[in-house]
């Protein structure tokens, strides 16, 4: 069965900086495009970042470029989401999605979801 698990998550200060991972299983990684989306109490889910292996295409929304940066470890199955200069306004449950074809960056599209990991970021 296809699983992608979060972890990473916690409570930092403004400024500080997290790493979030994504352990994936089931599929090929490199076969699938690996999306980071973020849900704050009471929006939407909405599009982070995204990493494709396969077509060697990185995105990231207007509101963390510069500050996020997106990684893959094959190997590992594993995609990371390194966080720096973290913000209040980012804080929301992070969740991981796997798109079969390209990073669509659309929560219609991801085939396969982990279930989030918390991360808050006080003033």
């Amino acid at each position: 069965e296809v699983q992608l698990v979060e972890s990473g998550g916690g409570l930092v200060q403004a400024g500080e900086s997290l790493r979030l991972s994504c352990a994936t299983s089931g599929f090929t990684l490199d076969d699938y495009a690996i999306g980071w989306f973020r849900q704050a109490p009471g929006k939407e889910r909405e599009g982070v970042s995204c990493i494709s292996s396969r077509d060697r295409r990185t995105y990231y929304a207007d509101s963390v470029k510069g500050r996020f940066t997106i990684s893959s470890d094959n190997a590992k199955n594993t995609v990371y989401l390194q966080m720096d200069s973290l913000k209040p306004e980012d804080t929301a449950v992070y969740y991981c999605a796997a798109d079969q074809f390209r990073c669509r960056m659309s929560t219609s599209y991801m085939q396969y979801w982990g279930k989030g990991t918390r991360v808050t970021v006080s003033s």
